[in-house]
């Protein structure tokens, strides 16, 4: 399993020089000043080679660019409306630019209007460090209170809107704008943001298009691009829904196992294949993560490693980032599962027997606590999460485990 690290570029505050000492090998990112929609050129591709490279002294880092996260697919790709076909064109001459600059696994999603969702971004924990949150009853109170979506009251049902009125008549006038901005923060490191007004015309924007529809556009994206990706030897790889559940109305079409397995059989071939992220899927309880390795493994081109605590039993339900080996998917036997599709990958004699992983969020602790990185990107908390992922991954290896 190849260790790898998210990186923003050069206005990331955690810097190469820091994902070095971490011990990560490999570096996961994008160019996310370029518009979605537009070609990434060779130049720009290798401009951030080179800046992945080099340490602040100048000297190499020794690290490489090893996974594209992401390659945006455009909202009108998504809708089949607009300037659709020409985003697809444009996204096919990424990729080959991706393929001649040596990259190969790309990363993407296909959500809708926001890439996650969370409502607090810094919820405090007993031990005093910061993680993400989901609270189904603020996020209600947000859509119905205050985006006022049409129709958000009976999405929810009379116990959680009566819940979330009483939380948005709780709320200060700041509280509110305050959940508001986490709601629509979208994803970190990108050149969007997004107002209520935005949020409101991309809804309206996909007032028509169902679940089916959705998965169906998704299909033909894929029935368009990834026979190129073959070509090229690209491995391309759709995160799932973050969280796995239906929000503001939206089809969702990427959150569960049968999700994954409609997709991959309706464009059977390699390059389609699964960023298998285990807190967005573990959100869920019906998820089971190892299984879903076990199962899906032979497509699964990346990982990300990250936990969850469930905070209620129900599919749509709240939880909170925990520590990588803290939440409530069995990490370990997720990682051991990851090694056993590796090992049948090298008795193949496949060129892709080494899955990148990434420790994936992190809980601020110590000193992330006053340097304000991205959200859930902290430098302390995601390094306590690599040395726990390779602890494990270590252990696993050993010789004296063999059988």
């Amino acid at each position: 399993m190849r260790q790898t690290w998210r990186w923003f570029g050069p206005k990331d505050l955690v810097s190469i020089d820091d994902v070095r000492q971490a011990g990560a090998a490999g570096i996961v990112s994008a160019l996310h000043h370029v518009p979605t929609g537009a070609v990434w050129s060779p130049a720009e591709i290798a401009r951030r080679q080179a800046e992945i490279g080099a340490m602040k002294d100048g000297s190499p880092s020794g690290i490489t660019w090893d996974v594209v996260e992401s390659l945006p697919v455009s909202e009108d790709i998504k809708r089949q409306t607009g300037e659709w076909r020409t985003h697809v064109e444009n996204y096919k001459t990424s990729l080959k630019h991706l393929a001649e600059a040596g990259l190969r696994v790309i990363c993407y999603n296909f959500m809708p209007v926001l890439d996650w969702t969370r409502t607090d971004l810094a919820y405090r924990v007993p031990s005093g460090a910061t993680c993400m949150r989901f609270d189904i009853a603020d996020f209600a109170a947000f859509d119905i209170f205050i985006l006022e979506r049409a129709g958000a009251r009976e999405d929810y049902g009379a116990e959680l809107a009566e819940q979330a009125q009483e939380r948005f008549e709780a709320m200060d006038d700041a509280a509110r704008a305050a959940l508001a901005r986490n709601v629509t923060f979208g994803l970190p490191g990108t050149a969007e943001h997004f107002s209520l007004e935005d949020v409101r015309a991309h809804l309206a924007a996909y007032g028509d298009i169902s679940p089916d529809r959705l998965r169906a556009n998704l299909v033909a994206f894929l029935e368009m691009v990834t026979p190129l990706a073959e070509e090229l030897g690209l491995l391309m790889c759709c995160h799932p829904d973050d969280p796995p559940v239906s929000l503001l109305g939206l089809p969702r079409v990427m959150s569960t196992e049968a999700d994954y397995r409609a997709i991959m059989q309706a464009v059977d071939i390699r390059a389609n294949g699964i960023t298998l992220c285990s807190g967005s899927l573990g959100a869920r309880p019906d998820n089971d993560l190892p299984g879903m390795m076990e199962r899906l493994g032979d497509r699964v081109h990346f990982l990300h490693l990250r936990n969850v605590k469930r905070q209620s039993a129900e599919i749509r339900g709240s939880f909170y980032e925990a520590e990588h080996l803290g939440g409530d998917t069995d990490m370990v036997a997720l990682i051991a599962a990851a090694l056993k599709e590796e090992a049948k990958r090298r008795k193949a004699g496949r060129d892709d027997a080494s899955i990148p992983f990434r420790p994936d969020h992190g809980q601020d602790i110590l000193d992330d606590l006053g340097r304000r990185a991205q959200p859930g990107y902290p430098s302390i908390g995601r390094l306590k999460g690599l040395a726990e992922l390779r602890g494990i991954i270590e252990a696993l290896s050993h010789p004296s485990l063999a059988a």
